[in-house]
C-alpha cells in the first residue's frame, strides 16, 4: 500500500506521527536520529499499513540495533499507538494528544518520563509556579538514595544527576614510597652529595649536614573496562568516572574492550566531558557487542603491559566475566596480568545480587588470579574503591 495521498496531507500526518514516536524513543535512551525516521518512512511505503504487525516489525527493524532495546521499543509502541484503530486514523489525525497516565502503569520508568514530557510539550500547558521550601534533611536523604541506586534501574533524570555527582568524585589513591629521594631537613638519611657541595661553598671550615627522605607519589592506575552488550548501562557510567579520575591524576591509563582492545586514555584527557565522550565513541568500534575477555587481555599483556604497569601499578578490571569464548585462554592471561601489576582488583556489577555464584566458566577462570573481587553498580560502590587500593605504607617500588 502506498501511503502517499493526492493532497499530501495524510502522508504528512503519518510522517509527523512517526517523527514523534522516534522522539519518544530517543528521549528514552535509544540512539535514533533523523536518518532513521526517513528510513522508517521509506520502509512503511514498501510494507504498507494493512496489518498492525507489519507496521510494528517495520519500525522495529529500522529503529533497533540491539536486543536490549526491544523492551523499551515494545512498551513505547503500545503506549504511543495505544488506539487499536489508530493505524486507520494515522493518515488523518496526529497522535499523542491524550493523557498517558493510565498507560504508564507497568512500563519502563525512562519510557514513561519520555512520553509524559513529550505530551506536555505538545500541549504547551504552562506549569503553575510551585513554592519550594528548602529542607536540608530531605535533600540529604534524596542524595543518599541516589548514591545507593543501581545504575540499571535509574530513570533518565536520575542518570543525569548521577553523572553530575560522578564528575565531582575524587578517588583517593594513596601515595607509595619510591627509590628516589627529595631534600628534607628532618629526613632520616644524610645526603652526602648535597653535604659536600655545601661544605665547599663554606670553604671547608664547617660541614653542615644535608638530609633527605624517600619521595612519595601516586602509583599508575590502569583501568580496563568491559563495554559489551551486557555491560552497556554500567560501562557508560564508568566512563564518566574514568573521565573524572583521568583529569585528577597524571598517571591514569584507560582501556575498553568488547571483541577488541582500545586505548582511550588520550580521549579522556579532554576537560570537556562531551568532547571526551564523542572522541571515545569515534574510537570504539565494538560498543555493546560480544565479549572476548581472554583475547583482549592477551593483547594488553603483549602490547601495553610493559608500558603502563611499572612502578607499582594498580589495575581495575571492570567486567561481568561473561565471555563469548567460554573462558578460552582467560586463566593464563589473567594470571600474567596479575603478576605484572602490584594489585589487580576485579569490579563486577553481578555482585549486587545476594545470591551470586561463580558459575560461568569465565568467572571461575579469573577469580583465582585477582587480589580483590568487589561489586560496582552504584555511586556508593565507586566511593568504596579506596579501601582496596594499596595502603600508604606500601613497600618500596621502582
Amino acid at each position: 500500500m502506498n501511503t502517499a495521498a493526492p493532497q499530501g496531507e495524510p502522508a504528512g500526518k503519518l510522517a509527523e506521527n512517526v517523527m514523534h514516536f522516534a522522539r519518544v524513543l530517543r528521549a528514552a535512551g535509544l540512539p535514533i536520529g533523523p536518518d532513521r525516521v526517513i528510513d522508517a518512512m521509506r520502509a512503511i511505503e514498501v510494507v504498507g499499513l494493512e496489518r498492525r504487525d507489519d507496521f510494528y516489525w517495520t519500525l522495529a527493524s529500522v529503529f533497533l540495533d540491539r536486543q536490549e532495546q526491544f523492551q523499551i521499543f515494545d512498551q513505547a509502541f503500545h503506549i504511543f499507538w495505544r488506539n487499536p484503530h489508530l493505524l486507520e486514523r494515522a493518515l488523518a489525525v496526529p497522535t499523542g494528544s491524550g493523557s498517558a497516565a493510565q498507560e504508564k502503569e507497568g512500563s519502563d520508568q525512562r519510557l514513561s518520563e519520555a512520553q509524559t514530557g513529550r505530551e506536555q510539550k505538545d500541549r504547551n500547558i504552562p506549569e503553575a509556579p510551585e513554592r519550594i521550601e528548602p529542607d536540608a534533611e530531605f535533600t540529604f536523604s534524596s542524595r543518599e538514595v541516589l548514591q545507593r541506586a543501581d545504575f540499571e534501574t535509574m530513570s533518565a533524570e536520575e542518570i543525569a544527576q548521577a553523572k553530575a555527582l560522578i564528575a565531582t568524585l575524587r578517588l583517593p589513591i594513596p601515595e607509595i614510597r619510591t627509590r628516589r629521594f627529595r631534600p628534607d631537613e628532618h629526613g632520616p638519611r644524610i645526603d652526602l652529595r648535597a653535604t659536600l657541595r655545601l661544605s665547599l661553598r663554606e670553604g671547608g671550615h664547617s660541614i653542615p649536614l644535608k638530609k633527605r627522605k624517600p619521595r612519595r607519589r601516586h602509583p599508575p592506575l590502569v583501568v580496563i573496562c568491559d563495554i559489551s552488550g551486557s555491560m552497556n548501562r554500567y560501562s557508560r557510567m564508568f566512563l564518566h568516572f574514568l573521565h573524572a579520575i583521568t583529569n585528577d591524576y597524571d598517571r591514569v591509563h584507560a582501556f575498553v574492550f568488547g571483541t577488541r582492545l582500545t586505548n582511550i586514555t588520550r580521549a579522556l584527557r579532554h576537560r570537556n566531558i562531551d568532547v571526551a565522550m564523542n572522541e571515545v565513541a569515534d574510537m570504539v568500534e565494538d560498543w555493546s557487542g560480544g565479549t572476548r575477555i581472554g583475547a583482549c587481555l592477551r593483547e594488553f599483556n603483549l602490547r601495553w603491559s610493559r608500558r603502563v604497569l611499572g612502578q607499582s601499578a594498580v589495575v581495575l578490571l571492570i567486567s561481568d566475566g561473561l565471555d563469548r569464548d567460554v573462558g578460552e585462554g582467560l586463566a593464563e592471561n589473567t594470571e600474567r596480568l596479575h603478576k605484572s601489576c602490584y594489585r589487580l582488583i576485579w569490579l563486577n556489577p553481578l555482585l549486587r545480587y545476594d545470591g551470586f555464584e561463580a558459575r560461568p566458566a569465565g568467572i571461575r577462570a579469573m577469580l583465582p588470579h585477582v587480589d580483590a573481587f568487589l561489586p560496582v553498580h552504584n555511586i556508593e560502590s565507586l566511593k568504596n574503591l579506596a579501601i582496596s587500593l594499596p595502603l600508604a605504607n606500601a613497600g618500596v617500588r621502582h
